[in-house]
């Protein structure tokens, strides 16, 4: 079966390296195009991928020939718009999360996809796709360990961009725990509370962090978000998992340990692209293999919508102070 040709849109980090890593280390496809209207952006991203054309839309490449399937790279204010031709298109797609920013904007792309007759989208929620969270999903599925009790999370950033603002504590950050919870819970989130915490003046003023985020499954399984930007010291994403019979935790670095005058350190990571480079690796290959024979290989577009519902509970949280009920839509049999 010949290599399935990817069109890139959005070629800012994410992209770049999603270029890089289907061009040097998956098998099965090749970046052919990329949709990235900053001509200086374009001019680097391809220089990972010999051969590929620049498009200044998503309907130009769709039009050109040289696309089986896309990758939306793109910030999520811009998923519906670039969403909409290529599910009418008929074409695989994996697309970052969000899915989309709103609830209002995602139950249009679940309805566009009901209406065309075929799943397409799969969401980038990659923690799914990480080693340590499929064993804990294990070891939550096998009761080894009894009934799972709790969740305790901490998502924690050395720093962020001049452009990260207080909302995407809940829109950008948290919603990868939003997604990861009910992954491992098998269970729908019932509500979101946001607690402030006491504020780190290190952090931006902008930005009104660490907090806390409670979020309720239908199970009954309470998980807490620790959500901290500013934290200085590198990336870490721990999860503690606390069951009848024992405790599990995932997260911890696997770095260098120095010995030093008369102390020990740890080599933490920096960046997500490298705490999650193997998940990445593992999503991609997968999306990849499923999208070759018309399959899906992750998360699919209702579970993007699910995500984006309980976002917007979230977001509710950060601005009433008060614990919010998550409310969804009837979910489509299309998706069951």
């Amino acid at each position: 079966m010949s290599d399935l040709r990817v069109c890139v849109i959005g070629t800012g980090a994410m992209g770049t390296d999603h270029i890089i890593r289907i061009n040097e280390r998956m098998s099965g496809a090749i970046v052919t195009a990329i949709v990235e209207p900053d001509s200086t952006r374009a001019t680097a991203a391809l220089a990972h991928a010999p051969g590929a054309k620049q498009f200044a839309n998503i309907l130009e490449a769709l039009a050109s020939g040289l696309v089986d399937a896309a990758l939306v790279a793109t910030p999520g204010a811009f998923h519906e718009e670039v969403l909409s031709p290529i599910i009418a298109a008929g074409l695989p797609v994996l697309c970052e999360k969000p899915m989309t920013p709103d609830v209002a904007s995602a139950l249009r792309v679940v309805e566009s996809e009901v209406k065309s007759g075929k799943k397409v989208i799969q969401v980038g929620f990659m923690r799914r796709f990480d080693e340590g969270y499929l064993q804990l999903q294990e070891q939550i599925a096998s009761a080894r360990l009894g009934e799972l009790l709790a969740l305790h999370c901490a998502h924690r950033n050395p720093s962020v961009p001049d452009w990260y603002g207080n909302d995407m504590l809940i829109a950008d950050s948290v919603s990868h725990e939003i997604d990861i919870v009910r992954f491992l819970t098998n269970s729908p989130i019932i509500s979101a509370e946001v607690k402030q915490l006491r504020r780190n003046k290190l952090a931006p003023e902008r930005l009104n962090e660490p907090i806390l985020v409670l979020l309720e499954t239908q199970s009954g399984v309470i998980a807490t978000v620790e959500m901290n930007v500013s934290v200085q010291f590198g990336y870490q994403v721990i999860t503690e998992a606390v069951f009848q019979k024992g405790v599990s935790e995932i997260g911890r670095s696997t770095g260098m340990t120095t010995w030093e005058a008369g102390r020990s350190s740890n080599a933490e990571h920096v960046s997500y692209l490298t705490r999650f480079a193997r998940a990445y690796d593992n999503e991609i290959q997968s999306w990849i293999n499923a999208a070759k024979i018309g399959e899906l290989g992750g998360p699919n577009a209702w579970d993007g919508y699910m995500s984006v519902a309980v976002v917007e509970a979230g977001l509710k949280s950060l601005h009433s102070g008060a614990k919010e009920v998550t409310t969804y839509a009837a979910k489509p049999e299309f998706y069951n």
